[in-house]
């Protein structure tokens, strides 16, 4: 199968890179079904810990007091207040 270099738009910093036939190739080849959507230095810079996600790196964290039990806490998320926030210990507690 022949490849065409492709213009594709990177998801996080909208910049265009292009995803050249010899690694649409490497993809097929490695049986991977999607283009990939992020450019080089955005690729880097997620291995690197720099992006959140499964990446692994450090993330930031908002405190919050558990609606239920009133502890301080901190959460992965900035809340808004319009919906409860718990504690890990009361989050695990609840019904799924």
């Amino acid at each position: 199968m022949s490849y065409e270099d492709k213009n594709l738009t990177c998801t996080d910093c909208s910049a265009t890179f292009i995803f050249s036939a010899d690694d649409q190739s490497y993809h097929a080849e490695k049986g991977y079904q999607n283009e990939p959507k992020r450019c080089p230095d955005c690729r880097s810079a997620r291995r690197a810990g720099g992006g959140g996600g499964y990446g692994g790196g450090a993330r930031e964290l908002h405190p919050a007091v558990c609606a239920q039990c009133g502890k301080d806490t901190e959460v992965p998320f900035r809340p808004s207040g319009d919906r409860p926030v718990y504690c890990s210990d009361c989050f695990s507690k609840r019904p799924a």
